[in-house]
């Protein structure tokens, strides 16, 4: 049933007759397809005798930390997604018995859709088409920052009050969990983050790590973002950070990021949307000041290279055999650099 090196693939003798007993609507089994161990949570496809595959997502062998890869926190947001602008994958089945594949894990319906990088499909070459992907990519948190969270269901599931406060040392304090090596800039990024903290407007839901790579754009006309995936480090407080994320990454024509091999420089197609341009789209469909850009931006990529170097972590330590977790030996560096760009005025 599943392909070769079994002892990456979920034991098939325990899961498959716990589906038939607790998620029987999926269909039955046939066959499991491993699809990415990502940079997080391990990814398959599942199957069925039903006309759609399903997707079961699961921690990765090694955790970063306790609160890492939490499938539970991406299955109750999914749910709370329901009737909401927000484009996303159902959620159909949650598993906390770590005893059926050794972890927890998720099921979701499989969205479809593409990942706006190279070569690109037809339809999103047309005229216009490539600047109204992005303008919907971005209203998409935009709308999400809207959603009423509290009659949504999420009341607990963040803490939204002092969630600025606690981001340099959370992600610090992670970061010394598994830290080998120096990060040059690291410690001024935190310094000026600590000096340059905003007030927060009223809490909203944060997807966390909002980036092309975790977004399907439709397969068909018009122009506009299918599903939103890898829910994981969603949390409710300062929705501002998912603007940061988008706009830390977003290079313009003439600037290089680490991450451009990887996640596609997209955002130079002719005709995309600058940074200003989408943090004005951002502020007008979301009602939200974006006047403190540049700090959300540096927060975002402070954050992004704490986060990543666990996954280098796991690479040199035999716990991830991710090809991308060997470049962070160099990208890392190059994310904190930019960092720290932004907090001297470097980069608009």
């Amino acid at each position: 049933m599943t392909e070769p090196d079994l002892r990456r693939y979920p034991d098939e003798r325990t899961l498959v007759p716990y589906l038939d007993r607790h998620a029987a609507s999926i269909g039955t089994v046939r066959a499991i397809r491993r699809i990415t161990s990502g940079s997080s949570n391990e990814i398959f496809e599942l199957t069925t005798d039903a006309p759609e595959p399903v997707i079961l997502r699961t921690p990765p062998r090694r955790r970063l930390s306790a609160s890492a890869h939490d499938v539970a926190r991406e299955f109750r947001v999914l749910r709370a997604l329901s009737d909401t602008p927000v484009p996303h994958p159902d959620a159909l089945h949650l598993c906390t018995d770590e005893s059926v594949i050794g972890r927890p894990f998720l099921l979701m319906s499989k969205a479809k859709g593409f990942h706006l990088k190279a070569p690109y499909p037809a339809h999103a070459l047309a005229e216009g088409a490539m600047r109204a992907m992005m303008y919907d990519f971005i209203e998409v948190i935009a709308h999400l920052s809207r959603v009423d969270w509290r009659s949504a269901g999420l009341t607990g599931f963040g803490r939204p009050d002092g969630y600025l406060d606690r981001q340099v040392d959370r992600w610090l304090g992670q970061l010394a969990g598994y830290r080998t090596r120096e990060l040059p800039g690291l410690d001024e990024v935190a310094a000026w983050l600590r000096a340059h903290q905003p007030a927060s407007g009223p809490p909203g839901i944060i997807h966390g790590d909002y980036q092309f790579l975790n977004v399907l754009f439709a397969d068909d006309p018009p122009p506009r973002v299918a599903g939103v995936l890898d829910w994981e480090q969603s949390t409710v407080g300062d929705p501002l950070v998912d603007l940061g994320w988008v706009l830390g990454l977003w290079t313009e024509p003439g600037e290089e990021s680490p991450l451009n091999a990887f996640y596609g420089n997209a955002s130079q197609h002719p005709g995309a949307p600058t940074r200003a341009e989408l943090a004005r789209r951002y502020a007008e469909v979301s009602g939200r000041d974006v006047g403190h850009r540049r700090y959300y931006e540096a927060l975002a990529l402070f954050k992004l290279g704490c986060i990543a170097e666990g996954s280098y972590h796991r690479h040199i330590t035999g716990g991830s055999d991710t090809a991308l977790h060997a470049d962070f030996a160099w990208i890392v560096p190059k994310l904190i650099a930019t960092a720290h760009a932004i907090t001297r005025g470097e980069r608009d």
